[in-house]
């Protein structure tokens, strides 16, 4: 299969998926609510496979309410040329990111993600500006929670940088080398060094393990950006009310801790810890019986199988880890729920397997996806605008409201 199939389909296979004649998919692209372009041979036309199947759910009820479905088709959708999600794993600016986690680094994932050409975010000499302030804070919170003390260097960190507010994309791009450097130093209670990042975050993390730095930058590649999710669509927000990368980082790591989004590797840390001992069948059955659910598994937008797990799996198989943690507990619940293995797991099975403490799935979570915030923030301050939403309202109508009317 071409490596371009899953983002596009054919006239006969879209008219298939809606229903339709090819005539209707012709009108549907011609009023511009689904792409067309030319297929590589010239002859004939494809189409994006993610504008057939959104405008398929928009014509498919939901047994959900209106307006609280999770990936509702309703729910803002906004143009990006950063990153789409398909069946074969994110795509990073045309690029699959699980073909680039193979032998790429997070910085040159970062330079493909930021379209940065002209300068390098990662020269040596390009390490964050700290202040005496900063470095007080950090000093102060070398015991709290990673996020948290970098949320509290972050706030401080515009002042001290007199470029923070540069409105040059290659500027901005700077800046996001700084910011990265910085977030990294902050949570490994470190110092910012022009080494790779990876590099880094394995000395102070797992300095014994041999394997630990490779697993660890291929992580980082995977983790770089996941489309528009919670956390990036909060940056976007933040982003758009005109404020400087720093602080549009901040609202990115405050939307992440949350246990929906990337707190959900701690829980999947608390599967692994309660699995990798004993038998692992009555555990199983006795949560499918009791109705729960198993954290690292299932996901709202890949049906089939989170590939970035799968690839981050197989890795740490080929570095020695527990064939139970990568292979058999990921089959036994797949079989158990019909809900395959996602990142959030493959994260705790890493973290598992060179010896951390739980809650580093999270911190390494948020270094990578800096990454995807900062690329989200520079698109949505060069494309200008406030990220303003309606509300549908659904309350009591005007001269109803009970409280309006007790005695």
């Amino acid at each position: 299969m071409k490596k371009s199939a899953a983002l596009y389909l054919s006239a006969r296979e879209a008219s298939a998926e809606l229903a339709i004649s090819p005539a209707t998919l012709y009108a549907y692209v011609s009023r511009g609510l689904i792409r067309s372009e030319p297929s590589l041979d010239s002859r004939s036309h494809r189409y994006r496979a993610e504008d057939v199947r959104l405008l398929k759910q928009r014509r498919t009820p939901s047994p959900e309410p209106r307006g609280l479905r999770s990936f509702d088709a309703d729910l803002p959708v906004m143009d990006s040329a950063i990153a789409t999600i398909t069946e074969d794993g994110p795509i990073y600016r045309g690029v699959n990111c699980i073909e680039l986690a193979e032998k790429d680094t997070l910085e040159h994932a970062a330079t493909l993600l930021w379209d940065v050409a002209g300068v390098d975010p990662f020269s040596r000499d390009n390490c964050p500006l700290v202040s005496g302030e900063m470095r007080a804070v950090a000093d102060a919170a070398r015991r709290a929670a990673p996020i948290d003390r970098t949320i509290a260097v972050l706030a401080l960190a515009a002042s001290a940088d007199p470029r923070a507010f540069t409105r040059a994309a290659e500027g901005r791009a700077m800046v996001g080398g700084r910011i990265l450097r910085l977030v990294v130093a902050t949570m490994l209670n470190g110092s910012s060094s022009g080494e790779p990042l990876h590099l880094q975050i394995a000395k102070a993390w797992a300095p014994d393990n041999k394997h630990a730095a490779d697993l660890i930058r291929r992580a980082l590649v995977l983790l770089a950006d996941h489309e528009l999710n919670a956390s990036t669509f909060t940056v976007r927000c933040a982003a758009s009310t005109g404020l400087n990368l720093y602080d549009a980082i901040i609202a990115g790591l405050v939307a992440l801790k949350g246990p929906k989004h990337g707190g959900a590797g701690v829980l999947a840390a608390q599967l692994v810890k309660t699995l990798v001992d004993g038998d692992v069948a009555p555990v199983i059955r006795e949560r499918v019986a009791l109705g729960e659910r198993f954290a690292g598994f299932g996901h709202g937008v890949y049906k089939h199988g989170d590939r970035r797990a799968h690839a981050l799996l197989q890795a740490l198989a080929r570095a020695g880890a527990a064939q139970k943690l990568t292979r058999e507990i990921p089959e036994r619940i797949a079989e158990a729920t019909g809900e395959f293995v996602n990142i959030d797991y493959a994260l705790a099975v890493l973290v598992h397997t060179l010896g951390l403490a739980p809650g580093n799935e999270l911190v390494l979570f948020a270094m990578a996806r800096t990454v995807g915030w900062i690329a989200h923030a520079c698109e949505q301050l060069r494309h200008g605008g406030l990220i303003r939403p309606r509300a549908r309202y659904i309350g009591p109508a005007p001269g109803r409201s009970p409280a309006f009317n007790r005695p």
